[in-house]
C-alpha cells in the first residue's frame, strides 16, 4: 500500500486534487475525453469508408469525423492553458503544506537537522527550473503524454475489433518497452545523496552570485570567477549523473526493436492477408491500420520523465510533513497538568542537572549544567564563543527540550507550560535577529499586537531607534518608498521590538549579544535605557565580554557547559 502511494500519478493526482479539486476535474477530464478522440476519429473514418463503398449516406460519419477532429483540434490549446494554471495552483499548494510542515512544529529541531537539509532544499527550490520544469510547464508535458498513452490503449482496443487477438500482441508489445528501457527515460534518483549533495553546492553558489547580501565580499574579495566556476562544476556533475541514470543501454535498444518487429509481422500478415482474399473489407482494412499506427503511443514516450520530475516534490514534502512534524516534537511533563504562567516567574527559573544534546548528534552541550535565574533581577551569562550560550536561549525559549534534567520556573517543570503561553512571557533579541521587510512600526510591534504612536516613539527612544525612518515606512529599498539600515541601526530596531514585548506583557528578557554592531559609547547608554526600562522583570543578558554587562545584577561565567564562576562585576575582576 505505501508503494503504491509512492507512485508518481498517484502522488500528483493527490497534489491536484487537493491544489483545485475542480480544475483537476477538468484537467483529468480532459486527458480521459482527448484520449478517446483518435480512437472515435478512427472509427467514424471506418464508418465512412463502409459508406461510400456501400453506396449509403454519409451525412453520419462526415458528422462523425468532423466532430472528432474539430474536437481534437479545440481540446489541445485548451487542456493547455488549464494545466498552467492548474500547475500553478499546484506549486502554490505544495509551498503551502511546506510552509505548515515547518512552521507548525513546537520546536526547531526540524529546521537544524542536517540529514532534512537536502530535502528542504529539494522541496522549497522545486518550481525554480534547476532539477525540471515549473509545475505550470510540466503539466503540459504530462497531458500530452498521458493523451498519447491513453490513446494508444484506446486504439489497440479498437484494432480488436479487425481482430480480436491482436490487441493481446500489439499491446503487450509495446507495453513491454516501458520496462526494457525502464532507466533510460526517468531520472529516478533525484533524491540519492549524491544528487542532494550537488544541488545543494549549485544551489548555494547561484545565491552567492544573484544575492544582495553576499555582494560586498563577493567583489572585495575577488569571488565572482570562483563562485560562476563552482556553480557550473556543480550543475554539470547533476547533468553527469542524471546522464549515467538514464542512458539508453544497446541490449535494451536491439531488445526492444526485436519484439516490435516480430509482434507487428504477427499482425501485419494476417491482416494484408485477409485484406487480399477479401475477408477484411476495405473500410475495416483502413480501421486496422490506422489503430495499428496509433498503437505506437503505448511505447515509452517522452513524458515519463516529467511525471516523475513533477511527482517528485509531491512525494518529498508528504514525507517531510511527517518527518518534521517528529523531529520539531516537543514533549510534556508526564501526568501533569497544564500551569498557568501568567505573572510568573515570581521567584526564580532554574536549571536543574540539564544536559542537552543537539538531535544531529555531536558532543553533549551541557552535561549537568545547573543555575539560578532571580525572578525579577538582571543576571549576565558571560563565556567564550562555543560555551553553550545561545543553546541557554534556544531552552530558555523551549525551541528544544533538555536530553535530561529539568528546566524550572517557580518550582514547575517547563514542559506543563502551554508553549505558546510561555513564549508570550519570553522576549528575546537574538544574535541573527531577523530584518522583516516591513515598515518601521511592523518591525517593532509585531503581529497580534497593538500600541498607540506615542508609546511606540516613546520605546524607540529608549533603543535609540528614534529618527531612522518614518513609522510606515518600510525597511528595505526593495519596497517602494524603503529605506536601507546600517546593522547598528537594525540593532537598536531588535531592540525596540524586546522593548515593546515587555509593554505588552512579557517578563523574561533575554539579549543574546545584543548590542554586538553598537559602538562602545552607544552600548554603554543602551545598556543603562535597557535596564531602566527593564525594572522589574526577569532579565538575562549574554554576551562573552564582561564589560559589555558591568551594569548586570548578578553575573555568571559558563565554561564547557559548567557554571565555573559567578558574583557581581567587581567581584569578577
Amino acid at each position: 500500500m505505501r508503494r503504491l502511494e509512492g507512485w508518481a500519478p498517484l502522488a500528483l493526482a493527490r497534489a491536484t486534487w487537493g491544489a483545485s479539486a475542480p480544475l483537476a476535474a477538468v484537467w483529468w477530464g480532459l486527458v480521459l475525453v482527448r484520449s478517446v478522440l483518435p480512437a472515435g476519429l478512427t472509427l467514424g473514418l471506418g464508418s465512412l469508408v463502409s459508406a461510400i463503398a456501400g453506396g449509403r449516406t454519409i451525412t453520419g460519419p462526415l458528422v462523425l469525423v468532423g466532430a472528432c477532429f474539430a474536437l481534437l483540434s479545440m481540446s489541445s490549446p485548451i487542456h493547455t492553458q488549464v494545466g498552467s494554471i492548474l500547475g500553478d495552483a499546484t506549486s502554490g499548494w505544495l509551498q503551502a503544506q511546506l510552509t505548515e510542515a515547518c512552521s507548525d512544529p513546537a520546536g526547531i529541531g526540524h529546521l537544524e537537522r542536517p540529514g532534512l537539509a537536502d530535502e528542504l532544499v529539494m522541496a522549497r527550490d522545486f518550481d525554480l527550473g534547476i532539477t525540471g520544469p515549473p509545475l505550470a510547464v510540466a503539466l503540459g508535458f504530462i497531458s500530452a503524454g498521458l493523451v498519447e498513452l491513453g490513446g494508444g490503449i484506446a486504439l489497440t482496443l479498437v484494432l480488436g475489433t479487425v481482430i480480436w487477438w491482436a490487441p493481446l500482441v500489439i499491446g503487450g508489445a509495446w507495453l513491454s518497452t516501458h520496462w526494457l528501457l525502464r532507466e533510460s527515460s526517468v531520472w529516478t534518483s533525484r533524491t540519492d545523496a549524491d544528487v542532494m549533495n550537488e544541488q545543494r553546492h549549485a544551489d548555494y553558489a547561484y545565491r552567492l552570485a544573484v544575492e544582495a547580501h553576499p555582494a560586498k565580499e563577493m567583489r572585495v574579495f575577488g569571488l565572482g570567477e570562483w563562485t560562476v566556476d563552482r556553480f557550473a562544476r556543480r550543475r554539470r556533475r547533476l547533468v553527469d549523473l542524471q546522464w549515467n541514470a538514464m542512458r539508453l543501454r544497446q541490449r535494451s535498444l536491439l531488445a526492444v526493436f526485436a519484439v516490435l518487429g516480430v509482434a507487428h509481422a504477427v499482425v501485419l500478415v494476417p491482416l494484408i492477408s485477409s485484406a487480399i482474399s477479401g475477408d477484411v473489407s476495405l473500410a475495416r482494412l483502413v480501421v486496422g491500420a490506422q489503430a495499428l499506427m496509433g498503437a505506437s503511443a503505448l511505447a515509452v514516450g517522452g513524458f515519463a520523465w516529467a511525471l516523475e520530475g513533477a511527482a517528485q516534490p509531491v512525494q518529498v514534502v508528504e514525507r517531510l510533513r511527517t518527518r518534521m512534524a517528529a523531529e520539531g516534537a516537543l514533549g510534556r511533563a508526564q501526568q501533569a497538568p497544564t500551569v498557568a504562567v501568567d505573572g510568573l516567574p515570581t521567584a526564580e527559573i532554574r536549571f536543574e542537572n540539564v544536559g542537552f544534546t543537539y538531535p544531529s548528534g555531536g558532543a553533549p552541550v551541557y552535561s549537568n549544567l545547573d543555575l539560578t535565574i532571580p525572578a525579577g533581577r538582571s543576571l549576565a551569562i558571560v563565556g567564550r564563543n562555543g560555551a553553550g550560550k545561545t543553546t541557554l536561549v534556544k531552552l530558555l525559549c523551549r525551541l528544544y527540550d533538555p536530553t535530561s534534567g529539568a528546566i524550572t520556573v517557580d518550582g514547575h517543570d517547563l514542559k506543563t507550560f502551554d508553549v505558546e503561553a510561555w513564549r508570550a512571557r519570553v522576549t528575546v533579541v537574538f544574535q541573527d535577529f531577523v530584518r522583516f521587510e516591513l515598515s518601521l512600526r511592523r518591525n517593532v510591534v509585531l503581529d497580534g499586537g497593538s500600541v498607540d504612536d506615542a508609546d511606540l516613539e516613546r520605546l524607540l527612544a529608549v533603543a535609540g531607534a528614534n529618527g531612522l525612518a518614518r513609522l510606515d515606512q518600510p525597511l528595505s529599498k526593495a519596497q517602494p518608498g524603503g529605506t536601507d539600515l546600517s546593522g547598528g541601526q537594525w540593532q537598536r530596531v531588535a531592540l525596540a521590538r524586546a522593548l515593546c514585548s515587555v509593554h505588552l506583557g512579557a517578563g523574561v528578557v533575554i539579549l543574546d549579544e545584543p548590542t554586538a554592531q553598537l559602538d562602545v559609547r552607544g552600548e554603554a547608554e543602551i545598556f543603562e535605557r535597557l535596564l531602566a526600562a527593564t525594572a522589574g522583570c526577569t532579565t538575562i543578558l549574554i554576551s562573552h565580554r564582561f564589560s559589555t554587562v558591568r551594569h548586570a545584577d548578578h553575573i555568571v561565567v559558563v565554561e564547557d557547559g559548567l557554571v565555573v564562576e559567578q558574583g557581581s562585576h567587581a567581584d569578577l575582576m
